[in-house]
């Protein structure tokens, strides 16, 4: 049977003077994400407007997304990227077709 990869959708609000932090702390948050999450696939960035930006993350299945929840920012690079980030404006989970 062919598996589906679950993608994670986050839409953040970062303050302008959060911006540059917030780019700055990106590959390190992926470099943690590759070193420490099972099912890591990749993500991408999408600046939207209004110091909004919609993170897409791939996931291999929705255990190991939940795997990763867990975890949290548990690593420096994961951390000083969430630091960068001064409102969740909505999170979920959705499986790519």
């Amino acid at each position: 049977m062919l598996r589906s990869m679950i993608v994670e959708l986050t839409r953040v609000r970062v303050a302008p003077e959060h911006t540059e932090a917030f780019l700055a702390a990106r590959p390190g948050m992926l470099a943690d994400f590759r070193a420490d999450r099972t099912g890591f696939v990749g993500a991408r960035l999408v600046r939207l407007g209004g110091g909004e930006w919609l993170d897409i993350v791939d996931w291999r299945s929705a255990e190991d997304r939940a795997a990763s929840r867990q975890k949290g920012a548990n690593r420096p690079g994961i951390r000083a990227f969430f630091e960068a980030i001064d409102e969740v404006v909505s999170a979920e989970d959705g499986e790519a077709v």
